[in-house]
């Protein structure tokens, strides 16, 4: 069968590097892909938002199945875009992907469903946001933490963790004000600030039945010890010391299985992949955030892990076969480093070259996958902000936290920075049992 995956980043290079291990499997097209990806699949410079440009070249290619990596293209309706002329996708249709794309969608359903989660306000002006601030401080201290989410798609970079009033305050001008994000940050969700040990728990889902992944535990911020500002992910581990196996059967069903229903029962099926961002708290589990898709980075340490072939449980979400598809696992771990451009997730600079790649390229204790590159003049360069994502596999996460680092040692581009504690969390999770 042939396969087209729509994407250009690690994520997409992880999916198309494990589809591309399949029997089923013929040709894998990409669009628009990356230098990496154009090692494994025909890629093409087509956007991830044109979306009729994208169904027409599924169509003249007689593509067989269509798999979306962000999510993007699902809030703007690729799903339903394409089943509309007959062509199967993974994904989640438009309707359902505002459980990503609105933030407030999501509290609602989550409110109204009984998922657990952390209480909130929501403000659609500058003006209602202060107000909601000003009842909240009114009870509490105002060095407080509060959180301000915008309400849609920020990249993952529209959250603030206000430590006190006039950060929160800042935030919401620089939201609601100065509109930083566009349309995402015209409305908010502030929501009082969960403490604990977090954790990302994906599923795959046909509606019905649903598969959960192995957890991860990613780090968003920038700077070691989770500092500075937020970015799309700048590393992640799996397994979780923290999310023991009773920690996911109940976010599945607390979690997962409840927001699945609370879309069926909107009138569509939930069909693809699902990300609940949870919070172990001392007062249980509690949901921070749905994703309607797979994380970036977190793929990049799952898909390693997946021993089973992935083609029959991205078939068994479109045709409501997934109970029927076998899953195993490896029993070892990874770790995936981020390596981004300086100046990340602030201005920053392309097209220099990158090094080393081809000393890894046979390398059995990890693996490579590029996020923001490109081919100049047939060298790699880099394209993006979050540039590769060395995925390190040991028997351990000891072992595949120091593979990561081997492998990230080889490589090198003007302006790389990479955080030197991804994981650390677990190491000390580990050595206080």
């Amino acid at each position: 069968m042939k396969i087209l995956v729509v994407g250009g980043g690690g994520r997409e290079h992880a999916l198309v590097w494990k589809i591309a291990q399949s029997p089923l499997v013929s040709k894998i097209y990409c669009a628009p892909g990356n230098a990496g990806i154009a090692e494994l699949a025909e890629c093409f410079p087509i956007s991830v938002s044109d979306i009729p440009a994208l169904a027409k070249f599924a169509e003249e290619n007689a593509i067989d199945l269509t798999v979306v990596g962000s999510e993007a293209p699902l809030t703007l309706g690729i799903v339903d875009y394409f089943e509309g002329r007959g062509m199967r996708i993974v994904g989640p249709s438009a309707s359902c992907a505002r459980i990503e794309g609105s933030k407030i969608f999501a509290k609602r359903l989550m409110q109204n469903y009984g998922i657990p989660t952390a209480e909130f306000w929501e403000a659609q002006s500058l003006q209602e946001g202060i107000a909601h601030l000003n009842a909240y401080y009114s009870t509490r201290s105002h060095a407080t933490p509060i959180v301000i989410k915008a309400d849609g798609l920020a990249a993952g970079k529209g959250v603030t963790v206000a430590q006190n009033r006039d950060e929160a305050l800042l935030a919401l001008q620089t939201m609601m004000g100065d509109m930083a994000f566009g349309e995402a940050g015209s409305r908010v969700v502030i929501e009082e600030c969960l403490f604990g040990e977090e954790a990302s728990i994906i599923a795959i889902t046909d509606g019905y039945d649903l598969v959960p992944l192995v957890p991860t535990q990613d780090h968003k911020r920038i700077g070691e010890g989770d500092t500075g500002p937020n970015t799309g992910g700048m590393g992640a581990y799996s397994p979780v010391p923290a999310v023991s196996q009773e920690i996911v059967e109940e976010a599945v069903e607390r979690i997962l299985r409840p927001a699945i229903q609370a879309i069926a029962d909107l009138g569509i099926p939930y069909r693809g992949f699902l990300y609940a961002g949870i919070m172990i708290t001392e007062d249980g589990i509690k949901t921070i955030e749905f994703n309607c898709r797979l994380g970036d980075p977190e793929t990049q340490v799952i898909i390693p892990l997946l021993k089973s072939d992935l083609v029959p449980l991205l078939l068994g979400s479109t045709d409501c076969t997934l109970g029927q598809a076998p899953v195993e696992w490896h029993d070892y771990a990874a770790t995936t480093v981020v390596a981004s451009s300086g100046g990340y997730p602030g201005k920053f600079q392309m097209g220099k070259e990158i090094k080393g790649l081809e000393k890894l390229r046979d390398s059995k204790e990890c693996v490579v996958f590029h996020s923001g590159t490109t081919l100049q003049d047939g060298k790699p360069v880099t394209s993006g902000g979050r540039v590769l994502c060395v995925t390190g596999i040991g028997s351990t996460i000891m072992d595949s936290v120091a593979n990561a680092y081997i492998g990230l040692s080889n490589l090198d581009f003007e302006g790389m920075y990479y955080r030197k504690d991804i994981a650390t969390r677990a190491l000390r999770h580990l050595s206080d049992e």
